[in-house]
Order: structure tokens, then C-alpha cells, then sequence
């Protein structure tokens, strides 16, 4: 098949990996390997697809609809396997090879170019909490995923090193960092999250309405995995006047709907604004940087 990675894959992966680690490189190999093994039958390469690997949309022997997705190891697809097999289509995309190829995955297809961001936005968060909330049972035993507590910890050591070299950053820097020691003192429960949950993980699908994919997952407290989808949207947010009142009341409402205490997601809401800004300057995404670093400022 003729292959070609999309601009977005290559884009992230250099942001991530600016040496390369050879992946992307074997990457027309390893999808030809895959579909030959699987006896699958390629239909397209999703486009633009996402930032951490390759989702191609295949049929199986027997005509069924699925999708080969293929990500490096430093997106962690092993975990990945781990949580989708544990949660066994309740809230997230069913897997339908338990045992694999090392970073490769055959999932369920469900409808890749209609998320819950389709929707309007109240009914968008309200069909995303709702998704979530089946996501939160507890961790299985035999998977060593990590921690909310480890995954910050390098975020955070990331954030510090920035901060010296950054005053701009360094007010919002500290009190993100302020906010996770305390956060991190007593967590209320220890879950198994979806890690890197929003509106564009949600798919309608057909055994059920709307269902999660793209899990990054690690354990710890419902408000971490909360706490992104609060700034979903974030462009309409900053474009206007009332958007500080407005992402209040949405920590209020996401918090209230899904028994997360409130003060506890206004603080993981902050970190994690302030880790993906600074993280978006110091690889040169400026407006993405701006976007998020206002935003925090508003927490």
C-alpha cells in the first residue's frame, strides 16, 4: 500500500522526539506487517489522526469494520492494552485483540470523524462526564500503570527547569506547583483514569452512543482526569468577554455532576493548564501557549 504519515503524527512526534527514535521511520513496514498478519483489509489512514500515533481504518477476513492503530513506546500502548481490556467496552472502545503485536492494537471502528464536540457545548460536557464516569472503577492488579503522583513529578520537574529560565511563567509555574504538593497530600481515591480525557475522545459508536478512545491511562483521583476536559474549547473561552465566569461555573457544574470536589479540580484544572502551556512554549507552539497560560491565570 502506498503510505504516507500524516503532517499532524510527524509534527508531534518531532516535538517530542526532535533526534527521531526510528519508529516513524520503520513505521510503512511495521502497518505492512501488521495487515498482512491480521489478514485485514486497509481502507484509509485516518486524517489528520492524533499527535502520539497512527489509526488506520481496516476491515477484518470477515468483512467486520475495525481500526489498526500503531503508537511508539513512549506513548505507552501497552497501558493502553491493559485499561481498554480491563474496562471491556464500557465507556471505551472494545478491543478485539487481547494479545498483540508489541504497539500495535485492533479495535472496535467507531465513527472517527464524529466526536462529542459536535454537539452543542453544554450537551457535549454533559455526554463527556457521562462517558467518563464509567471509566473510573479500580485498577486492575497485575498492570504496574502509573501514577498520578510519578507522571507530575517529571511534569513538574519539566515546569521548574522552565521557570528558571522563563520569568514570565514562573508566577503561574509556582502556583501550579503549590497546588499539586497539596493535591498530591491526600488523594480522596485511587482509580483507573483515562489520562488524557476530552471532548475529541469521545466517538459515537454503535453499540453504544458515545464511547472513549485514546486513553493515556495511570491511577490516582477522578478530579486529574476531570480537570482536562475543563478547558475544552479553550479558543471560545479567551474569545469571550464573560470567559473567566464561564470556566468557573463549568469547574461548579463538571464537579457537582460527577461528585469531584470542587477545589480539588480548580487545582489540578490549574497544573494542567500550566504544564501544557509551558510545555507549548518551550517547543515553540506560542499561541497554543498563550491560549492556555491566560486561561490558568483565570483558576
Amino acid at each position: 500500500m502506498a503510505f504516507e504519515p500524516p503532517r499532524r503524527l510527524v509534527r508531534a512526534l518531532g516535538e517530542t522526539a526532535p533526534d527521531g527514535d526510528g519508529w516513524l521511520d520503520a513505521l510503512p513496514e511495521t502497518v505492512r506487517q501488521a495487515v498482512a498478519l491480521r489478514g485485514l483489509t486497509v481502507e484509509r489512514v485516518q486524517v489528520p489522526g492524533g499527535r502520539s500515533s497512527l489509526v488506520v481504518l481496516v476491515r477484518r477476513a470477515d468483512g467486520t469494520p475495525a481500526v489498526l492503530k500503531l503508537a511508539p513506546p513512549r506513548a505507552r500502548p501497552e497501558a493502553e492494552r491493559a485499561a481498554l481490556a480491563h474496562w471491556g467496552g464500557l465507556g471505551a472502545v472494545q478491543l478485539l485483540e487481547a494479545d498483540g503485536t508489541a504497539g500495535v492494537l485492533l479495535l472496535e471502528r467507531l465513527h472517527p470523524d464524529v466526536s462529542v464536540r459536535s454537539l452543542p457545548e453544554a450537551k457535549a460536557l454533559l455526554e463527556a462526564a457521562g462517558t467518563l464516569r464509567r471509566l473510573w472503577v479500580a485498577p486492575p492488579a497485575e498492570f504496574p500503570f502509573e501514577t498520578v503522583g510519578g507522571r507530575t513529578g517529571r511534569q513538574a520537574e519539566a515546569m521548574r527547569a522552565s521557570a528558571a529560565t522563563d520569568p514570565e511563567v514562573a508566577p503561574l509555574v509556582g502556583a501550579a506547583l503549590a497546588a499539586r504538593d497539596a493535591l498530591l497530600a491526600a488523594p480522596p481515591e485511587h482509580r483507573l483514569l483515562h489520562g488524557t480525557f476530552r471532548q475529541s475522545k469521545v466517538l459515537a459508536g454503535e453499540r453504544m452512543p458515545w464511547l472513549a478512545v485514546g486513553p493515556d491511562p495511570l491511577v490516582g483521583e477522578c478530579a486529574f482526569d476531570l480537570a482536562r476536559l475543563v478547558r475544552d474549547r479553550v479558543e471560545d473561552l479567551i474569545a469571550t468577554p464573560a470567559g473567566a465566569a464561564t470556566t468557573r461555573r463549568r469547574v461548579k457544574r463538571l464537579a457537582q455532576s460527577l461528585d469531584v470536589d470542587q477545589e480539588r479540580l480548580r487545582g489540578w484544572t490549574l497544573f494542567r493548564a500550566v504544564e501544557s502551556g509551558v510545555r507549548a512554549r518551550r517547543v515553540g507552539r506560542e499561541r497554543d501557549a498563550e491560549l492556555l497560560l491566560e486561561f490558568a491565570g483565570w483558576l
